[in-house]
């Protein structure tokens, strides 16, 4: 039996394409043999440990006060409290600070009571005849009460003020105003994470230098970094200013404290890990 001459044609470009694929699939094994391992952790290696301070001038001062009046009826109290904060705030408006950086805190009704102590009886008279002993019959006084006298209304606002040229006049505005429960300004930059990244970066150049001398005292070179951790020590800030309270609308106006704003630190602490060889 003849077979057609197409039939080994085809059968052996088949064949062909076949011998051709096996090829590439086994170039491709022979180039993976040669990264096998590197995902293993170097067990050659020093770490080292970095400290970074960055400073700034704090740009933004934070403060909050709080207003409050009692009256025996709650509306009567809110609108004594009501007027109060708005008075307050008109004074923060003509600062300049903007409605954004303004925020109630907290809002509070509360009741006001009053103990009163019960009117004690007098002692009742001898009464021989009821007591063998001839002593007074013992008196007990009622227990005492709360009284109810009226209702305490109180508002808590927090200013962010940028302008910190305007914090003592503000302050004293404020205390001017009636304001008496004041606690501020604190202190802060309004882009910290810039000042972090300044701290970041002095900490790994510090460690990258002890690394150098560490390895040349060693004799070895310093190969990739294979890990890397970061500590924030955060931000030392100043005490808070802490204001008087307002002697009344009818006391000669106060001077502008002055309100130093000092400068902030910022540290960062790194570790990092060097391959070496």
């Amino acid at each position: 039996m003849n077979i057609p001459e197409n039939f080994w044609k085809v059968s052996t470009g088949l064949v062909g394409v076949l011998i051709v694929l096996g090829l590439v699939m086994l170039l491709k094994q022979i180039k993976s043999i040669q990264f096998v391992g590197t995902g293993i952790q170097p067990t050659n290696t020093i770490s080292v440990d970095g400290t970074g301070d960055a400073y700034a001038v704090p740009d933004v001062a934070t403060f909050s006060f709080t207003v409050s009046d009692t009256e025996k009826a709650v509306a009567d109290a809110q609108t004594a409290a009501t007027a109060k904060v708005n008075a307050a705030l008109k004074v923060v408006s003509a600062a300049g600070v903007s409605d954004k950086d303004v925020q109630t805190e907290s809002y509070s009704i509360d009741p006001q009571y009053q103990y009163q102590n019960a009117v004690c009886p007098m002692d009742a008279p001898v009464d021989s005849a009821s007591t063998a002993t001839g002593m007074p019959i013992p008196v007990y006084c009622p227990p005492g009460k709360q009284t109810l006298t009226g209702y305490q209304v109180s508002e808590s606002v927090s200013v962010k003020l940028r302008d910190l040229s305007k914090a003592g006049a503000l302050l004293t505005s404020l205390g001017s105003a009636g304001v008496s429960d004041l606690n501020g300004p604190s202190f802060d930059v309004d882009n910290p994470d810039a000042v972090q990244a300044q701290a970041r970066s002095i900490a790994i150049a510090d460690a990258q230098s002890k690394a150098q001398e560490l390895a040349k005292e060693l004799g070895v070179s310093l190969g990739s970094v294979v890990s890397f951790s970061e500590n924030s020590g955060g931000v030392i800030r100043p005490v808070m200013y802490a204001m008087a309270a307002s002697t009344g609308a009818s006391a000669p106006a106060p001077a502008a404290p002055a309100i130093p704003s000092g400068q902030q630190k910022v540290t960062d602490d790194v570790t990092v890990t060097y391959e070496i060889q």
